[in-house]
């Protein structure tokens, strides 16, 4: 038996030897390896964060105390070493554990962390609740120094700095987000070179103090001229600017080191950054040196066949700008993810990685857009909502032409919750002069970009799915006496066609039409075909409230026509592949036909 196989409790680690924590470390790396090969998900950023949780843990009872993850995608390691290690075979699946935080799923974790730069803002808001009620639990906020990109970082971290408040803030810096970071502040981490010895020596030095008669006096004497020595001479970090003690850097894949700088920070009063220096994907040669490519790993399942929609994006988007200087990209740490890659390679005078700031990346293309420029914003859906208030107030009420590519709408499967792209269609056509388009196949997204750049103004919005897709076409189906209209967009289409031909093997003539255009709405075929049909279901991937359906039902009001519109209705949607997903919330062609026959009545149809 290994010895992971032995910790069954968190508990159970505060007694390991420093041999032990070595060989455990070893094994949960092996452990992970095997598991999230199987099953994907995020395996370069856990690699790397494996000393430093297991020092957590140690230092830690995560039963009461609050650990709060950044992102969360690192979760991984804490979660092998609070009892759901036997749960790994069903990493990310339905009915299986998630893929990030989850307080419903277990006690030791303290919140949903499924976007960055929110954990300081969490953890302070848990230290605050924590001294209302006089207890003593202590607040942990893991964050990486990718997201410290985003400015809700600094907002927090420039509270918790004047709050008093213990809460120790734990900087996992390794130089990478999703790929490697860019900006000042990765440079600034760069620079902080101080050795954890000091803090060993400085320790000494006040226990000495504390023992000799006016000793507390002068320390504080001591402490006093040090740190304007230090500052006159060295400068200060951007965190002891805010308020907090500043230590580190240590190597964070010492677990000794570790555990004694996490007990020092412990038991100082008032805000600590422990600043811990990590290499992402370690361990697992082939994940050190291409950790962005190991940042998320799909299931071992065959490749699917045709394109996907951010390689077709990225391709034609760097076709149009050799052509055209005017045209810039912009993305928020996504170059690779949304098919940015080459661009970036061959056009980087007119690409912009902005690093995790969704906010600043529409409001910086807003001004080129003001400045004459093209701006196209790559940014996934599920991220997009983050910049709401700049789409709004920055771009669209000047009407400022700037195209948003919004890769990864509607389901995006194993990573559930906090990142299906279901509300972006809502807060977008809610925003006066929007225009949003939703291609059905790859080619069908190259002609709509063309358009969008060329033949639209204001901002325009292109929203496409996740994976590949084939691009055959995607044609309308009209008979001259349906028996009920199917309505949909994008490429809810082909599963909306598996739905028309189950209903035509049983001799019900099923119109089938696409919205090509979700804003304004080109409805008036859909109203023709349902006054002829009297019946219409519609299908989206998208929460109810605000969808498409609920428009062309608006429209259709008081006409007597049978509606069934099949959306998640007002629910977050779990995590599972998408096939899945789509059966269980009845938007697969097979449910599709099922639900028209329980809600239509077909009798006396030809």
């Amino acid at each position: 038996m290994s010895l992971l196989e032995t910790i069954q409790d968190p508990a159970q680690l505060k007694s390991l030897t420093h041999e032990q924590d070595i060989q455990l470390c070893q094994e949960i790396r092996s452990f992970l390896i095997e598991h999230v090969s199987k099953t994907g998900g995020h395996l370069a950023s856990n690699l790397g964060v494996v000393e430093l949780t297991l020092a957590l843990e140690k230092t830690f009872d995560f039963s009461r105390d609050r650990l709060v993850f950044d992102v969360g995608h690192q979760c991984y390691v804490h979660k092998i070493l609070t009892g759901r290690r036997n749960e790994f075979d069903r990493l990310r699946m339905m009915h299986g554990i998630a893929g990030f935080p989850k307080p419903s799923e277990s006690p030791y974790d303290a919140f949903v962390a499924g976007h960055a730069s929110a954990s300081v803002s969490a953890a302070l808001g848990l230290a605050r609740a924590r001294t209302r009620n006089g207890t003593d639990q202590n607040v942990i906020a893991l964050i990486g120094d990718g997201a410290l990109n985003g400015g809700l970082a600094y907002e927090a971290l420039n509270d918790a700095g004047q709050s008093g408040e213990s809460l120790i803030v734990v900087l996992n810096d390794n130089g990478m987000s999703i790929e490697e970071n860019v900006g000042s502040v990765s440079k600034h981490l760069a620079q902080i070179r101080l050795k954890p010895s000091y803090f060993h020596i400085k320790q000494i030095y006040r226990k000495l103090t504390q023992k000799i008669p006016g000793g507390r006096f002068l320390y504080r004497i001591t402490h006093a001229v040090k740190q304007h020595f230090k500052k006159t001479l060295l400068g200060s970090t951007i965190f002891e600017s805010m308020g907090f003690t500043y230590l580190g850097p240590v190597d964070g894949h010492d677990v000794k080191k570790l555990c004694y700088l996490l007990d020092v920070s412990r038991q100082m009063a008032g805000p600590v950054l422990l600043h811990v220096v990590t290499k992402k994907g370690k361990g697992f040669k082939e994940a050190e040196v291409h950790p962005e490519r190991y940042h998320g790993l799909n299931p071992s399942v065959p490749p699917e066949p045709g394109e996907s929609f951010a390689a077709a994006f990225g391709q034609k988007l760097r076709e149009l700008a050799l052509t055209d200087s005017r045209i810039m990209a912009v993305t928020a740490a996504m170059p690779r993810g949304t098919g940015l890659q080459a661009f970036e390679q061959q056009l980087p005078e007119q690409f912009f990685d902005v690093g995790i700031a969704e906010g600043h990346a529409v409001t910086m293309a807003s001004g080129m857009a003001a400045g004459g420029l093209l701006p196209v914003v790559a940014i996934y859906s599920t991220f997009l909502q983050r910049a709401f208030d700049m789409i709004i107030q920055d771009t669209a009420l000047m009407q400022n032409h700037v195209v948003f590519a919004i890769d990864r709408a509607g389901l995006v499967g194993e990573d559930g919750e906090t990142h299906h792209g279901v509300f972006d269609l809502q807060y977008l056509r809610c925003i006066p002069g929007m225009r949003i388009f939703a291609p059905a196949t790859p080619d069908e997204l190259r002609n709509m970009l063309s358009k969008a750049l060329y033949e639209c103004s204001g901002p325009v919005a292109l929203r496409y799915p996740r994976g590949n897709w084939e691009n055959h076409p995607a044609e309308n189906r009209i008979h001259s006496s349906p028996d009920i209209t199917i309505a949909c967009y994008g490429t809810d289409y082909w599963e909306a066609v598996k739905c028309a031909d189950l209903l035509e093997k049983e001799g019900i003539a099923a119109d089938l039409i696409r919205l090509k255009e979700l804003k304004p709405l080109p409805d008036k075929e859909v109203l023709e075909s349902v006054r002829k049909s009297g019946r219409l279901l519609m299908a989206e991937q998208t929460v109810s409230q605000g969808c498409v359906g609920e428009s062309i039902a608006s429209a259709l009001a008081g006409s007597g026509v049978q509606l069934c519109l099949i959306n998640f209705g007002d629910s977050f949607v779990t995590h599972g592949s998408t096939k899945d997903l789509l059966d269980a919330y009845g938007l697969s062609g097979e449910k599709m036909h099922r639900k028209a026959l329980e809600v239509f009545s077909f009798e006396g149809t030809h």
